[in-house]
């Protein structure tokens, strides 16, 4: 396996942070849109949009052609992935709340990554350790300010639901940085998102999507599929390549730091001194993480 300098690391950290960004412009997003949206299907159609978009964009490339062989069961992992995160995430937060199955399947990402890292004879550093701990910490703090007024209800379902979209978002984030290693980054996301897309197609069909007709639902669908689906996965997927997978996922947890900026300055919601709290063990998390790692001397023989 290709061993990455310090500065390919950086600029992999970068292009995830960044990805993780657009993610957190969903919230957001959602909330400017029109009457009789409903989050099902958002994440289907924002699935669909950017899938299409990323599979033309690939093609009119040419990164669809390669000499390299598709290893068919990682593109079917990573597809199954990224369509099973839609409904375990919405369907869990539905079942125990937003507040908890948020915090369960963002918060369980950097430990099933870490447990990946495991299996794959990888040792996470005290350095991950220690960033995952502040920024999960913070993340939790974050989404609890969020839950405002909600009655915090802990259902099995809901719980399992959520553990299996944070397993679902690492098995994707794993099986597509094993794919970009033979093929182009745009390819790699646009087949497994188009795959990814067929699966959700039965969400489509039975979804009300008479909101999509306005001009504000079709800014909205086009926001989530060109911006915070497909740039933000091409980027995601050119970044994963280079960093540890259990780094990934402590990256994506810039995603709630930006929602709760966004909530802030876009929607005027009210900075509390717990928000503000959380947004700081995020950003000294990420900032842990991002630091280079200090050169030791070779000892003498």
């Amino acid at each position: 396996m290709k061993v990455e300098s310090k500065g390919e690391r950086a600029s992999g950290a970068l292009l995830i942070a960044l990805a993780a960004l657009l993610w957190g412009t969903t919230g957001t997003a959602q909330a400017l849109g029109p009457a009789g949206i409903t989050p099902l299907t958002v994440g289907a159609l924002r699935i669909l949009v950017g899938g299409v978009a990323l599979l033309a964009w690939a093609a009119a490339r040419g990164n669809l052609r390669s000499d390299a062989r598709w290893h068919r069961p990682t593109v079917l992992l990573a597809g199954a992935g990224i369509a099973l995160y839609q409904p375990a995430f919405f369907g869990g937060t539905q079942q125990t709340g937003v507040a908890v199955g948020t915090i369960i399947a963002i918060g369980s990402a950097p430990v099933f990554a870490g447990i990946i890292s495991l299996l794959r004879g990888e040792r996470p550093t005290r350095r991950w350790l220690l960033a995952t701990t502040l920024a999960v910490a913070g993340t939790v703090v974050l989404i609890a300010a969020g839950g405002g007024d909600q009655t915090l209800t802990i259902r099995p379902a809901g719980v399992l639901l959520a553990l299996t979209a944070g397993l679902a978002y690492v098995l994707y984030a794993a099986a597509i940085q094993r794919l970009t290693a033979d093929h182009p980054a745009e390819a790699v996301v646009a087949v497994t998102m188009s795959l990814g897309a067929l699966l959700l197609l039965p969400l489509l069909i039975i979804g009300d999507l008479a909101w999509v007709g306005s001009v504000r639902g079709v800014a909205v669908v086009l926001h989530l599929g060109l911006i915070a689906t497909g740039l933000s996965y091409v980027s995601f997927g050119y970044g994963v390549r280079q960093v540890p997978i259990a780094s990934v996922a402590t990256l994506t947890l810039t995603e709630p730091l930006t929602a709760a900026l966004l909530g802030i300055v876009v929607l005027g919601e009210p900075l509390a001194a717990q928000t503000l709290a959380g947004m700081i063990l995020v950003f000294a998390g990420l900032t842990v993480l991002a630091l280079p790692a200090r050169s030791r001397p070779l000892r003498s023989a």
